[in-house]
Formats: structure tokens, C-alpha cells, sequence
């Protein structure tokens, strides 16, 4: 079993990676939904931050200066990678997110952590992006903070959907800003892993909840 499929089965073990009936933030109705918000233990954290970790140095071994994890959700996930890459690889990137409210009192501002410079290489560690508008926050948010360059994107699944038009949102992405975006899944590779494959003596994937996902893809699926 490869990393992928091991992050696949982690999120299911962590209830993170769900099947039913949801709406997502952009009102469409989807048999599958992430949450990274359902971790909640060390374990868990630490295991997150390993696979965030594999992915950035495996896809961009160098070329970055830093991390950013957009608040809130990216918060926990940009400390993790972070922890990840010094433990594992021996990158000691060091790590920022921003605040959602200005602070005015104490040394101010409105990100906390490393500070960026002028000519930094960012990448941001977010967890799930359907319709990008975290990551184009974060980028227009980086052009009040210093001249920096972001250089990539790293999420935990690519639900591989339409953005405003007929491309996914994460290709949106790389065209719009030139960035390259790395997931370390997509929901093509979730099917794949899980699909009439027990996780923990039961099947997650079975032909009806494929069925479904396949039909979503089709509708919402972008190139």
C-alpha cells in the first residue's frame, strides 16, 4: 500500500472522508464530503502532518522559503507539514498563517508567525479547495504583507470539480496565478483505493456509492 492509499484509509479512520447526502459550501449536492476539521487528536495531527509532508518534498524538494496555512483550518495543517518536513527530511521551513481580525494591541498585525520578506518563495498548505476562494484570498492578502513570489499549492484531496468555467478549480489556479498545486489525493485515486474494498471489515465504496460519485463527476466534473 502505497502513501496515497494509506491517507485515503486514514482520513475514513478519522472520520474525515465521509459518504451520504451533503451540500458543500458552493451549494452543490455531493454523495462524498472532507472535513479536516474532524481531526482532533495528536496522533492524528501528527500523522496529517507526515503525509503533507511527503507530498510537498516529493513534488518540491526545494525552491520554497515557507509555509502558510490560511486561518482557520489551514492553521493546524501548515504547524503539522512543518513539524513533518524538519522531523522526517530534515527542512527546517519555518511556518506562518494570518490572523481573520487585524490585532491592535502588543506587536500588531495580522500574521503571526514567520514574517515573509520581499522575494520569498511561499507555499500554501490548505486542506480541500472547491471553489478557490481561500487560496485567492491568501494571495491577495500576501500583497499587503511583502513583494513575495507564491510559488505552490498543497491540499489533501482534489475534488477535481469545475471552477467558473469549464477547467477545475485547481487548474483555474495554476493558470490564473502560475502556481503548481500538488493534492496529495484526488477523488479519482479515493474511488480507486476504496472501491469494493473493505476498510476495516466493512466496504466504503460499494457499486452504488460509485455510481453516485461517478454521476456527480459527470455534472460536476471539470477538465
Amino acid at each position: 500500500m502505497n502513501y496515497k492509499e494509506e491517507f485515503i484509509r486514514f482520513m475514513v479512520d478519522s472520520g474525515v472522508l465521509t459518504f451520504g447526502d451533503f451540500i458543500t459550501k458552493s451549494g452543490r449536492r455531493t454523495p462524498y464530503f472532507v472535513n479536516t476539521g474532524n481531526y482532533e487528536t495528536g496522533a492524528q495531527a501528527s500523522k496529517l502532518g507526515d503525509y503533507y509532508a511527503k507530498c510537498i518534498q516529493e513534488n518540491m524538494p526545494d525552491g520554497v522559503d515557507a509555509l502558510f496555512g490560511p486561518a482557520y483550518k489551514g492553521i493546524p495543517l501548515v504547524v503539522a507539514a512543518a513539524g513533518s518536513l524538519y522531523r522526517d527530511y530534515g527542512r527546517d521551513l519555518p511556518y506562518c498563517f494570518n490572523r481573520k481580525e487585524v490585532k491592535d494591541h502588543g506587536e500588531g498585525g495580522n500574521i503571526v508567525g514567520y514574517k515573509p520578506k520581499d522575494g520569498d518563495r511561499i507555499a500554501i498548505v490548505e486542506d480541500v479547495v472547491t471553489a478557490g476562494t481561500a487560496v485567492r484570498e491568501s494571495i491577495a492578502f500576501f500583497k499587503t504583507v511583502a513583494d513575495v513570489e507564491i510559488k505552490a499549492l498543497f491540499v489533501s484531496v482534489d475534488r477535481m470539480e469545475k471552477g467558473s468555467g469549464e477547467m477545475t478549480t485547481l487548474n483555474e489556479l495554476r493558470q490564473q496565478y502560475g502556481i503548481k498545486v500538488f493534492p496529495i489525493v484526488t477523488v479519482r485515486e479515493v474511488i480507486d483505493a476504496l472501491y469494493n474494498k473493505p476498510v476495516n471489515g466493512k466496504v466504503i465504496i460499494d457499486d452504488e456509492v460509485r455510481s453516485r460519485m461517478e454521476e456527480y463527476l459527470k455534472q460536476y466534473g471539470g477538465k
